[in-house]
């Protein structure tokens, strides 16, 4: 049976929900590629195909969660006898505002929980359908996970990581107030000689100047790791050319060195943005 018409006309919709679950429009992209591949192999009658593809499409988010960061043993309740997914209702279109790197600190079924009650206003028995679990048991989770996020966490105690992922993030954003309070107000920037051969700045000083440098920059950076400690380097045609070496103290950044040097780069290994919570 063919379904290309109405599966694109629920591309967007489900791209949204697995960009909200994931925080990684790539791997929603390409999760929401393998639900069109599930349905085009499905030859039994499916009554509702927007709930149905919601549902698929938000068990293969849990699954992708759950490969990054594999959830403690904790016992399962068993699912309420209840309707297939297909009688399930429907997710809402609108999406809400992105958690950022405090969806890191939930669980794969808290997260899942959370962002589909918490923004899509999905009922705990829908939830409780796609987590295989009870009603009770995704309310739970929900709640666990919103009493997390609501949590403040102090600058000083976020991860290197966490701190390097939201300067990159508010550099590729443009959001110049928050690189302005990730940054030390004695924050220094300088290069190495290969980076400089490349036209990197040799150096440049003070929370006002770094920032106003990366504002709206490194769109072609991505994250790594350089040892224990995370980065970002900047890539050309799938190759890192320079790599952005930070300094994090007391939840600030408080230097930045661009890196070119081959030895230095043979020891850069790729990361998810969010690979380091695992």
């Amino acid at each position: 049976m063919d379904h290309s018409t109405e599966f694109e006309a629920e591309r967007t919709r489900l791209t949204n929900l697995a960009t909200q679950i994931l925080h990684d429009p790539a791997e929603a992209e390409d999760i929401v590629q393998t639900a069109w591949i599930r349905i085009d192999r499905t030859e039994t009658p499916i009554d509702n195909l927007p709930a149905w593809l919601t549902t698929v499409t938000t068990r293969l988010c849990l699954d992708r969660l759950r490969a990054r960061v594999p959830e403690a043993s904790e016992p399962v309740e068993q699912p309420a006898a209840g309707g297939s997914p297909e009688d399930e209702a429907v997710l809402a279109d609108s999406v809400g505002v992105a958690l950022g790197v405090v969806l890191n600190r939930l669980s794969p079924t808290e997260r899942v929980a959370f962002i589909l009650h918490d923004t899509f206003a999905y009922p705990f028995d829908t939830i409780a359908t796609v987590l295989d679990t009870s009603p009770a048991a995704a309310r739970k989770l929900a709640s666990r996970a919103r009493a997390k996020v609501h949590q403040p966490v102090p600058e000083d105690r976020l991860a290197q990581w966490e701190i390097v992922d939201a300067f990159m993030a508010a550099a590729r954003h443009g959001d110049l107030g928050r690189l302005l309070e990730l940054l030390a107000p004695d924050a220094v920037v300088s290069a190495d000689t290969a980076a400089l051969q490349l036209g990197t700045p040799s150096r440049i000083e003070g929370r006002d100047e770094i920032a106003a440098f990366f504002n709206g920059a490194a769109q072609a950076a991505l994250p790594v790791f350089v040892g224990p400690d995370a980065g970002a380097a900047w890539y050309d045609k799938g190759r890192a050319r320079v790599l952005f070496d930070f300094t994090t103290v007391a939840g600030k950044v408080s230097g930045i060195v661009f890196r070119a040097d081959p030895e230095v780069l043979s020891r850069m290994v790729r990361r998810r943005a969010d690979s380091a919570a695992q």
